[in-house]
């Protein structure tokens, strides 16, 4: 009798196959405009719509989500017979399948330079009355993070929600955490279980991911699993409207390289976990890190290094050999991060070439950490393939060994043969980089409420900082050498400067559709991607209004543009700047007019910058990068400095 629902449950499944196989999720984009008057609301449009369609087989549609926001539209669950009607009806624009997406502190304040008395909090009212959106994988509500004591009252302008579900009650949100919502449909449409021992059915995060970027943040939206069906996430984005990547330390793996995002890349700060590594001879001892959490002493162990195989000599994933390295302590020619697992796998004593033997020995943590910051090994690099004309990375953020909240139920880290648990967790990632500039962010618009996204990021980009803790260039812990803006945009992120950057470069939403244009995008896909019926492309051009200068080289190492800006003062008094170029070997840069005058606060002012680049007879190869320099406005009589890189590089546009 045990068996007979199972077999039911097979033969259901065996019926169903060929239906089954017929059906998928998409993503539908609408024109709002063209919705009939009989409708009261786009939500009934929509669900009219699919009501309308017939099937051979009889299946009806299943409608998902409707969104308002981010895109118009909704997602549903749609046969090819449903498809078919769907892009015939009036108001259709695009049709999408649904995809999958990956996802990708007690010191950081001090490290920026953060103090109650002066500066940026002070002047941004501790962000005071900002709310923050944030898409991940969930949230632990009962983490000390997340304690509402000294909180002032929910905004009375907050009109989302905090939904009840497995294990997680409406009443767990307080004057800090004020809304979480979860949005799993689409998952649960490709099969997916997300209901336990798998996963909460509600906000609760169940991964460890999500709660660790929240500790600042007021608004909590669950739509990001380590895949998150695309018509959750942007179910998530429609409630609550992002980081480089961590496919680095190449150049050309940059994420979220849209001009309208502020991308951000993660930096180490001035405080490290030591471990001191000794050589057999007993003479030569070198300092690495390490986060283990016990007291150990590791002597006479021999050294494993794969000399002759690259992907041994990396620790790529399966090319280590257990009977080759267990027990012992094996040199990884990488700076980490996947490869633990691959160490775990084979059963090494420990991961670090010379000599046969070496001792480890734990230290305490080193303040003062010198230098610092450096452009963190994963970090996503610049230039962006599919908007090479935009310098991305935009800045450095503080991403390594970050202290965060953790879901207690979650082990960190294998200590012997279990696992640590822990409520707080030191993580790295350029997702533990992006809440920190958001933060700032936050601070920026409560000082500055009237001054746009835009605005914000240039503020924070023309005053990030360049030289790191040994008044050295920011370093690349990769190769041990200066990095460049493709690692770190315009610099590490002040966030006492940028409460003050004298002048901003703002950019309107036309700007963008102007980008757009240029970009050769049809109509119907800017309609899609700016959700307006209307709108022209009669100034259609690449250089948008943009605190960074991107200079696409060609084939013969030779080139020349003429970049066009304005600049607009965010000062209340009668300025003048003078224009100052540091420029590189192969590159010559000319600014007209050199000296421009602001009247009064938002008083813009217009300059050219004409680049020409000529590398010789050097040969550049696909990825080359380029060189690169720097503009400054200096204020005349006064203390503001306003600076943007200008980089050249070869890159190639794709598209998708």
């Amino acid at each position: 009798m045990e068996c007979i629902p199972y077999k039911l449950l097979f033969l259901f499944l065996a019926l169903s196959t060929s239906v089954a196989e017929d059906l998928g999720t998409y993503i539908i984009h609408m024109d709002k405009s063209a919705m009939p008057m009989t409708f009261s609301s786009h939500h009934d449009w929509y669900r009219s719509t699919l009501s309308s369609m017939s099937s051979p087989d009889g299946i009806l549609p299943t409608h998902l989500y409707t969104y308002n926001h981010v895109l118009d539209g909704f997602s549903a669950v749609l046969s090819r017979a449903h498809l078919d009607q769907l892009e015939k009806m009036a108001g259709h624009l695009a049709t999408y399948p649904d995809s999958f997406g990956k996802l990708h502190t007690t010191h950081t304040p001090k490290f920026l330079g953060l103090e109650k008395k002066v500066g940026s909090w002070p002047k941004g009212k501790f962000g005071e009355d900002m709310i923050i959106g944030i898409l991940d994988s969930g949230i632990w509500p009962e983490s000390e993070s997340f304690k509402d004591k000294g909180m002032a009252p929910v905004p009375d302008r907050w009109r989302g929600a905090c939904e009840s579900g497995v294990e997680f009650n409406s009443s767990y949100c307080n004057r800090k955490l004020i809304g979480a919502r979860s949005f799993s449909k689409g998952m649960k449409q490709r099969g997916l279980n997300i209901s336990l021992p798998d996963d909460y059915d509600s906000p609760r995060d169940f991964l460890g991911h999500g709660l660790t970027h929240r500790q600042p943040q007021l608004g909590v939206h669950d739509s990001s699993d380590p895949e998150a069906a695309a018509s959750d996430t942007l179910a998530g984005m429609d409630q609550a409207i992002a980081d480089a990547g961590n496919a680095g330390p190449h150049g050309y793996t940059i994420f979220n390289g849209a001009p309208w995002i502020t991308t951000i890349g993660a930096g180490t700060i001035d405080r490290d976990y030591a471990a001191d590594v000794t050589l057999g001879n007993g003479i030569l001892r070198v300092r690495g890190k390490s986060v283990y959490p016990e007291d150990v002493f590791i002597s006479n162990v021999p050294l494993y290094f794969g000399h002759g195989n690259a992907s041994k000599e990396t620790c790529d994933y399966n090319a280590l050999e257990p009977q080759e390295v267990a027990g012992k302590i094996v040199f990884c020619d990488f700076p980490g991060g996947y490869q633990q697992d691959e160490i775990e796998r084979v059963g090494a004593a420990g991961a670090i070439f010379k000599n046969p033997v070496v001792d480890i020995k734990f230290q305490k943590t080193v303040l003062g950490a010198k230098p610092a910051p450096q452009v963190a090994w994963f970090s996503s690099r610049g230039p962006s393939r599919r908007a090479p004309m935009i310098l991305k990375p935009d800045i450095l953020a503080p991403g390594v060994d970050i202290l965060a909240a953790w879901a207690p139920n979650i082990g960190i880290t294998p200590i012997g043969d279990d696992y640590l648990l822990t409520d707080y967790a030191l993580l790295s990632g350029t997702s533990m980089a992006s809440p920190h500039a958001v933060g700032v962010a936050a601070l920026l618009k409560s000082a500055h409420p009237d001054w746009s996204p835009a605005a914000i990021r240039s503020a924070m980009m023309t005053t990030a900082y360049l030289l790191d803790n040994t008044q050295g260039p920011i370093m690349d812990m990769t190769t041990g050498v200066a990095g460049t803006p493709l690692d770190f945009g315009a610099g590490h992120i002040n966030p006492n400067m940028a409460m003050d950057p004298g002048l901003v470069y703002d950019i309107e939403a036309q700007d963008y559709i102007n980008f757009l244009c240029g970009l050769n995008y049809t109509s119907k896909q800017i309609k899609i991607i700016t959700r307006r019926s209307k709108f022209s492309c009669d100034q259609a051009n690449l250089d948008l209004n943009y605190p960074s200068f991107m200079v696409l080289l060609n084939n013969t190492n030779t080139t020349s543009y003429t970049f066009k800006r304005v600049l607009t003062n965010v000062e209340n008094t009668h300025t003048v700047y003078h224009a100052s170029v540091k420029q590189p070997s192969g590159m010559k840069v000319s600014v007209q007019p050199s000296i421009v005058s602001f009247a009064g606060k938002y008083s813009k002012a217009e300059f050219n910058m004409t680049v020409e680049i000529n590398l010789g007879d050097a040969r550049p190869q696909s990825d080359y990068i380029g060189n690169f320099g720097y503009l400054s406005w200096w204020e005349a009589n006064g203390t503001h400095v306003v600076s943007s890189p200008i980089v050249s590089a070869i890159a190639p546009i794709i598209r998708t």
